[in-house]
């Protein structure tokens, strides 16, 4: 069975908290608003980093997800916690533009936009 992933649904913290802040600078625009990722079937992925190094999501179906996430390089990287705890981390490209491309853990090709507020 394959596990729920959501876009950007994992991740791993790998400093304490107020270091993770002062390193989170590139993310700050996420931080209070909605990462939505749009799949080439029209479907989007929808995404809620938090300061605390914390996420939670929903994947294009709407099944909700939690983690961690974490910078590395010039990248998030998110490790998924719930529903259920994944052994991998998937990390992609650091928001840049008002919109980027990107590749879903699927592979699948992605248009990542940084939507203001908490949109449902």
């Amino acid at each position: 069975m394959k596990p729920s992933i959501s876009l950007l649904a994992f991740a791993l913290l790998a400093a304490p908290v107020a270091a993770l802040a002062a390193d989170a600078a590139p993310l700050e625009r996420a931080f209070g608003n909605t990462v939505v990722s749009t799949y080439p079937d029209g479907r989007t992925a929808l995404l809620w980093l938090k300061k605390d190094g914390t996420y939670t999501a929903k994947g294009r179906h709407r099944t909700p997800s939690s983690g961690l996430w974490s910078l590395k390089a010039d990248k998030v990287c998110l490790k998924q916690a719930k529903p259920r705890a994944v052994p991998f981390r998937y990390c992609t490209a650091l928001p840049s533009g008002a919109s980027w491309k990107a590749k879903a853990v699927t592979g699948e090709p992605i248009t990542v936009r940084i939507v203001k507020g908490v949109a449902s």
